[in-house]
Formats: structure tokens, C-alpha cells, sequence
């Protein structure tokens, strides 16, 4: 890749980045990645979590599992080489770290894990004739 490209990149990613909203690919539960657009700035984990089943609910309206763990891909630069590790978000500073890391690059790959609620897992065990 050629310097100035790299450059025209940072520069397209930063003013992504700047516009609040910067491009994921996301595998719900291990199925073909998704692509959409989350918020950047002053965002929490739990936040992070609400545009992710937001998302999911929209492609999937009958799915009530909620996100429970977010892994991504970190980058790392070594020698001029560029890798990637997977790392799980647990906190409000690893989100914020996340997207920093990730302003040279056009989207950030992610692995969401749905699970089911409590709530949801108990009404399964009640029969529906006892429920009502």
C-alpha cells in the first residue's frame, strides 16, 4: 500500500471517526457477520451492548436474547507488521480504547455472544397452561 493511501485512509477514518459513528462487522453467536454503523464518542459498554441488540433486533425480531460478551480484534504493530488478537470488552475504557485503536482502520471486526434472560429462561420452564 502506497503512503499516500495509507494517508487518504487515516484521513477518511478520522473524519468517520470525527462524524461519531465508525463501520462493524459483527458475528452474532458465530452466524455471518453483519455490517453496521455504531456510535464512538462518549460511548459505554452498556451502551456499546444497547446498539448491538438494537441492531439484532432489527435484523431478528423474534430473537429476545440480549448481548451479553463482545470480543474484538485488536491491532498491533510490530516491526512494520500488523496483527490482530482477539480481545473481550469489559469496561467503559476498553470500548474507548477499542475505538481509538481503530481510527487508521475502516471497521473494527467483532464477535457478539447473545444469551438468553433469566426472565426469558424461566417462562421456557413454566408450562404455558401454568402460566396463564
Amino acid at each position: 500500500m502506497s503512503f499516500a493511501l495509507i494517508v487518504f485512509n487515516f484521513l477518511l477514518c478520522s473524519f468517520k471517526a470525527m462524524a461519531g459513528w465508525i463501520d462493524v462487522h459483527a458475528e452474532f453467536n458465530g452466524r455471518k457477520p453483519q455490517r453496521l454503523k455504531v456510535r464512538c464518542f462518549n460511548v459505554t459498554l452498556r451502551g456499546l451492548k444497547d446498539q448491538l441488540n438494537e441492531f439484532n433486533q432489527e435484523v431478528n425480531p423474534r430473537d429476545t436474547r440480549r448481548v451479553e460478551y463482545v470480543r474484538y480484534k485488536r491491532p498491533t504493530l510490530d516491526e512494520g507488521r500488523v496483527s490482530f488478537t482477539w480481545v473481550e470488552l469489559k469496561n467503559d475504557e476498553n470500548v474507548t480504547s477499542m475505538f481509538w485503536e481503530h481510527i487508521i482502520f475502516q471497521w473494527i471486526d467483532m464477535r457478539v455472544m447473545l444469551l438468553r434472560s433469566t426472565e426469558d429462561i424461566i417462562k421456557s420452564l413454566i408450562p404455558p397452561e401454568v402460566r396463564d
